[in-house]
């Protein structure tokens, strides 16, 4: 698979133990706590699609100092490189930014590791419902936040205890799944992303957004247009908390 990088984990008597590491609040917090709570030679891992805020790898960078070991990013190419290829947009009905730059390279990856390999995946014991990304008898898969019966709020108390903030996005700049606010925030806070969105937009012929999906422009110069003239989404916070219990809106953006 073109891109994919692929290095050699850390192996124990009972194999390769991997944590993957979204950025997000459970992911980090996870990552952290089993560091102390069972200390052993982790493999900590990430999927960048080449989309994301700065914020994000700055805060990868940060995790990499406290955890003492770096995270290594296991990619497929990048997103600008798949739309091209495509030809295409990722949306609601061809949602390929998933499979292609999330599972694909991580399957392929943990394929590669010394076996057996275990993988730490940060779901909540308040989401029950939630799963993870099931790699077909790969790995064993094991959610630490569940076993200590951690819900968001033992999450956000263990961050805070660890003056550690987590970034509000874990997902790609130009999500199709996200919400208005949060193309709001990227118009106002990273304008030089958001006109790489309309360039492509343009060149591509179609939209992120889907046509009819409220009552904004689906187009993102549209968008743009509507915020320059001061129309504001009414859930939008000018200024984030700390932490943000909403998850991404790509939920295996954030696992």
């Amino acid at each position: 698979m073109g891109g994919l990088v692929r290095k050699r984990g850390h192996v124990s008597d009972d194999g390769t133990h991997v944590i993957a590491i979204s950025g997000g609040k459970d992911s980090s917090a996870m990552a952290l706590a089993l560091k102390d709570r069972e200390p052993r030679e982790y493999v900590y891992l990430c999927t960048p699609t080449g989309n994301e805020l700065p914020e994000l790898s700055e805060h990868w960078a940060r995790l990499e100092v406290l955890l003492g070991s770096p995270i290594q990013r296991v990619s497929n190419r990048d997103l600008d490189f798949w739309i091209n290829e495509h030809n295409a947009l990722p949306n609601f009905r061809m949602r390929w930014c998933t499979r292609l730059l999330k599972i694909e390279p991580c399957a392929a990856f943990l394929k590669s590791l010394p076996q057996p390999v275990t993988l730490y995946v940060g779901l909540r014991a308040d989401e029950p419902t939630r799963e993870g990304v099931i790699y077909g008898g790969l790995v064993t898969e094991r959610y630490p936040l569940r076993e200590w019966g951690w819900a968001v709020a033992d999450v956000v108390g263990y961050l805070k205890h660890r003056d550690i903030t987590v970034p509000a996005r874990t997902d790609c700049a130009w999500c199709y799944h996200q919400r208005i606010e949060d193309w709001w925030r990227l118009w106002r806070d990273h304008p030089a992303e958001f006109q790489r969105g309309i360039d492509t937009e343009a060149r591509i012929g179609h939209t992120f957004r889907s046509p009819g999906r409220d009552t904004w422009p689906s187009d993102l110069a549209g968008l743009r247009a509507e915020f320059e003239r001061g129309r504001t989404p009414k859930s939008v916070k000018t200024q984030l908390p700390m932490f943000d219990d909403q998850e991404a809106p790509c939920r295996v953006c954030s696992l």
